[in-house]
C-alpha cells in the first residue's frame, strides 16, 4: 500500500484569451502538490507562464516543465514528425523558457513531464527516450522525469541512473498492457468513481482496464488534467479520499523511485 503520493496536474494550458476546461488553475492549485506548467508550444504564453509559476510559488506547489509538440492548434495531442535532434531541441527550448520564469520567482524546476502526443511517443520510442534522458542527465541531473512505469522513458531513466517518478492516471482509462488509452476527450467523469479507482490503485496496486481485466500498477504520483470536465470536483473527491485513508500528499521531488 502506498502511504505517500504526489498529486500532479497540467496547468497554464491556455493561450492569450483562449481557455480550455470548466475551471481555473487558481481553484485547482490548493489541492495539488506538483504543477506541470505548459511551456509555450502546445499551450502557454509568456504572461500566462509567468502568472502560473507565481501562483504555484504562492501555494507552495512544486513547479514542473510540461513541454509538448509544436502544435498549438491541436493542443499537442497530434504527433509531429521530426528527427530526434529536432524534437529534443524543442524540449530544450521549452524547459529553458520555464527555467527563467522560475528563476524570476525564486524557485526552480522540480520535475519535467512531456505532454500529450509527445509523452506517448516517448513511451514507445526507445531512441527518442534515450536522447531525452541524456539531455536531462546533462542539464538537470537531479530533476525527476514523470512518465508511465510501462514506458521506454522509464526504462531509459533507470538504465542511465536518472531520477524518475511513475504516474497513475486518475482521469484516463488503461488498456491490458498497463498503458493509458490515449484520448482527446475524456468527457465528464464521476468524481466518486475516480476516487475509488485511485484508492484501489494505492491500496491494492491494481487498476481495471477498458476490457474489464485487472492489471498491476506501480506509481508514486497521481495525475489528473485541468481540462477534464469537472476537474475541481475530481481533485476534491480524490484528495479527500486519500487523506481519509491516511495517505500523505507530497511533491514529486520527494518521491522519485530509485
Amino acid at each position: 500500500m502506498r502511504t505517500t503520493v504526489d498529486i500532479n496536474c497540467d496547468m497554464g494550458e491556455a493561450f492569450g484569451k483562449w481557455r480550455i476546461g470548466d475551471t481555473t488553475d487558481s481553484r485547482l492549485i490548493p489541492y495539488i502538490s506538483s504543477a506541470n506548467i505548459a511551456a509555450g508550444f502546445h499551450a502557454g504564453d509568456p504572461n500566462l507562464i509567468d502568472d502560473t509559476v507565481k501562483l504555484a510559488v504562492q501555494h507552495g506547489v512544486a513547479v514542473g516543465a510540461h513541454p509538448g509538440y509544436n502544435d498549438l492548434q491541436g493542443f499537442g495531442r497530434r504527433k509531429i514528425s521530426g528527427s530526434n535532434k529536432e524534437i529534443i531541441n524543442d524540449i530544450v527550448y521549452q524547459v529553458g523558457a520555464l527555467r527563467e520564469f522560475c528563476r524570476r520567482h525564486g524557485t526552480s524546476i522540480r520535475h519535467v513531464k512531456p505532454h500529450g502526443a509527445l509523452y506517448m511517443e516517448l513511451a514507445v520510442n526507445p531512441d527518442l527516450s534515450d536522447a531525452f534522458v541524456q539531455y536531462m542527465r546533462i542539464t538537470a541531473p537531479d530533476v525527476p522525469i514523470l512518465c508511465m512505469g510501462i514506458s521506454a522513458t522509464y526504462t531509459a531513466a533507470r538504465l542511465l541512473g536518472h531520477p524518475v517518478v511513475r504516474e497513475f492516471y486518475a482521469d484516463r482509462d488503461y488498456d491490458d498492457s498497463g498503458s493509458i488509452a490515449f484520448t482527446r476527450d475524456a468527457g465528464r467523469l464521476d468524481p466518486k468513481t475516480i476516487a475509488r479507482k485511485v484508492l484501489r490503485a494505492c491500496k491494492a496496486g491494481k487498476v481495471q482496464t477498458i476490457n474489464g481485466n485487472d492489471v498491476d500498477i506501480e506509481f508514486e504520483s497521481i495525475c489528473f488534467h485541468s481540462d477534464t470536465l469537472g476537474a475541481l470536483d475530481i481533485v476534491r473527491e480524490l484528495r479527500e479520499a486519500l487523506v481519509t485513508e491516511g495517505i500523505r500528499i507530497g511533491p514529486v521531488s520527494q518521491l522519485e523511485h530509485q
